[in-house]
């Protein structure tokens, strides 16, 4: 039995991201949350709040012990790209990507 939690259209680049959710992959879930506690890069605090809903799922959808539970996959995809532009010299305009990720932890007992 495995729960799951996603964040769709998080506004921060997918590459920013992954750094983060690479660190949690695999670990306890009370070790997960230490790492992302201690981790100062800006996905975590996104990517805790993202594995504190899983943990929750688990437990109230699923009727599983927390103190198990491990998180078996983390991935992160690219979501859309909102476009914008700036000016430049000479009367130009250069564009700028702001990219947005869809966040996905699963979580299942050990």
């Amino acid at each position: 039995m495995e729960a799951k939690a996603s964040a769709n259209q998080v506004r921060i680049a997918p590459r920013k991201a992954q750094l983060v959710v690479d660190l949690i992959r695999g670990k306890q879930v009370g070790d997960a949350i230490a790492i992302l506690r201690h981790t100062p890069k800006a996905a975590s605090p996104i990517v805790e709040k993202l594995l504190n809903s899983a943990i929750a799922n688990a437990e109230h959808n699923y009727s599983m012990d927390v103190n198990k539970l491990v998180v078996t996959q983390a991935y992160v995809n690219q979501g859309p790209t909102m476009k914008r532009f700036r000016p430049r010299a000479m009367g130009r305009a250069s564009r700028i990507n702001k990219r947005t990720s869809h966040i996905t932890l699963v979580v299942s007992e050990k």
